[in-house]
Parts: structure tokens; sequence; C-alpha cells
């Protein structure tokens, strides 16, 4: 089969296209699928790029990716929730487990996929495991966003943000973001109640007594977000370390975010998908073999929304 794969730690120049790949084997409780498409997300270049190689070790060759959606081609002899011919959207990353997505074919943890929506197709689906699953644990998961609250969403215009934009306006909350100049009206599309321009504006001199900040965006100023959270409230940062002393002083829960994506979590990010409550923001789409320039584009040009690999 064919493969994006890397044969040692490095940019993007290090992503080659094996194809002559070797079809990944299957443990008892993971489902063997054809890729149809596949994203790319931020936790893709930190890997390719050797950043977490002390926590996860790779073995070379290795396949680039997690997302995906495609069809099941055979199921693990334990498995009974899925048959072959399914369709089906997941993530199968290095760090959940799976043999890597950018590939013909992608061995995934069953307890890491779903039934892709139905009302959208695969290349629409490749782009919402990780990015939604994210936003579904943050917003309703650690925050428990209620209706009439007050949310900061950093990073409004990525990936992740975009979708937890409309999932806190669906729970009825009132949405702030930050985004740069040339994503203010993406932004207000998603249904955002204010949209701060960070180039312009400081976002912690403009907001006051939120009850919870999601903070996507990273930076070295995540601990000036306190300034912003009323006592009692909640900062979720998943790319920033946060001064939990400083938590415990402003009387604010602190959590560092790191994604688990469940099955659990992707089928009620599909029920949202089909209800149309949550829709699907894909800036580009390459062919499999641009996969190169897929990357350059995704870590150069700041996409509103997601960047996808069709696969097949």
């Amino acid at each position: 089969m064919k493969a994006a794969q890397i044969k040692n730690y490095g940019d993007v120049k290090a992503i080659e296209i094996n194809q002559d790949a070797e079809k990944p084997s299957l443990q008892s409780t993971q489902v063997l699928v054809e890729v149809y498409a596949a994203s790319l997300n931020r936790i893709d270049s930190t890997i390719i790029n050797g950043y977490v190689q002390e926590m996860v070790p790779l073995s070379f060759p290795f396949t680039v990716g997690g997302d995906f959606s495609g069809v099941i081609s055979d199921l693990g002899e334990e498995l009974t929730e899925f048959r072959v011919g399914d369709e089906v959207y997941g993530n199968a990353g290095a760090l959940l487990g799976g043999s890597g997505s950018i590939a013909e074919f992608v061995a995934s943890d069953s307890a890491k996929m779903s039934f892709k929506p139905k009302t959208v197709d695969f290349t629409q689906s490749a782009s919402l495991p990780l990015v939604g699953a994210s936003a579904v644990q943050s917003i309703e998961e650690e925050i428990k966003v209620k209706e009439g609250q007050k949310i900061l969403i950093q990073g409004g215009a990525g990936g992740i943000g975009s979708i937890a934009i409309q999932i806190a306006k669906m729970h009825g909350a009132y949405v702030a973001t930050t985004v740069g100049t040339d994503s203010v009206d993406f932004a207000k599309n998603l249904g955002a109640d204010e949209v701060i321009d960070y180039k312009v504006q400081d976002v912690t001199d403009v907001l006051r007594d939120y009850d919870a900040v999601f903070d996507t965006a990273g930076g070295d100023r995540v601990n000036e977000l306190f300034k912003i959270i009323k006592e009692g409230g909640t900062l979720v940062s998943m790319v920033a370390g946060i001064d939990q002393d400083l938590a415990n002083k402003q009387g604010v829960t602190a959590i560092s975010q790191m994604t688990a994506v469940s099955t659990e979590q992707l089928q009620k990010l599909a029920g949202y998908v089909d209800s149309g409550k949550v829709k699907v923001q894909i800036e580009k789409a390459f062919p499999f073999l641009q996969v190169k320039e897929a990357f350059t584009y995704f870590e150069t040009q700041h996409p509103k929304g997601k960047v996808v690999l069709e696969i097949k």
C-alpha cells in the first residue's frame, strides 16, 4: 500500500510516499479501515519534528497522521459493534495507539472511532475527529458550560476553536473569541458574540468576569488570562503551561488538557453535525501525493478550519 512516512525526525522534507508500505496488522480490538481521507493536526507536526520523542519514541519507518475517515475492511476478533463495509471516522495517531492515517489503510483502536456523520462526505468527516473531540472534552466535560455563561475561546479560527465556538453557542453560552485580522468575519459567521482582533487589541484589557477560558492558541501569556476569569471559573489550556499556584490564589480551576478521543465523543459530534448544530470547517483539501505541500500550507498559512488530504 501507499503511505506517507518518515525514516527519521525532521521537518516537512522528511515526509516521503512509500509506494510499498506494509499493510497494518490487526490486534484483537482494532479495526482495519480503507482510508478515504485524512486531516492534519498540530500534533502531527510535533511528532514529525521529534518534539515528543522522549514520551513517544517512534519505530521507523513511521506512518504520519491521525485523523481519518473511510470504510472498514477487516475487524479484530473481539469486535462485535462494527461490520465490514461500515463507514467510520476516528483517530489512529501514534499517541492513541494507531498505525498512522495518511495511508491507504489504517489500523485503529475501536475505542477511538465511530460511525461517521451521515450528512457529510468522507473529506468533511476526516476533518473532525481530534479537533471535535478536543472541543467536546473542553466545553462539555471540563468547563461544563451552561446557558448564559460567558466563555472566551482563544484561537477561534483554528480547527479546535472553530468547533468549540459552535458547541458553546449550542449550549446557550455568550462566546467571545480571539482571531487575527483576516479571520474576524469567519469567527462572526461561526456565531461568536464578540470577536477580538488580537493584532489590534489585548484581550486581557477588554474582557472581565468570564466564567471560563478555553485556550487553544498558546503563547507565553497564558497565565495573564486569569485576569479575565471570575472566582470559581475555569481555565482550560491545550498548549501552554498553567501556573497552578496562581490558579489556586485566584480561585480558578485550571486544567492542562490532553485530548483523549473516544467513541462516545465522536458519536456525540456526529449527532451535532447531522442535526446541523455544528458545521464542518475546511479551508483546503489536497490530493494524497501532495502531502508535503499540505503540511507546508498547514504550518505556514494559519488556515481557518482544517487542511485535509483526499486519499481515495
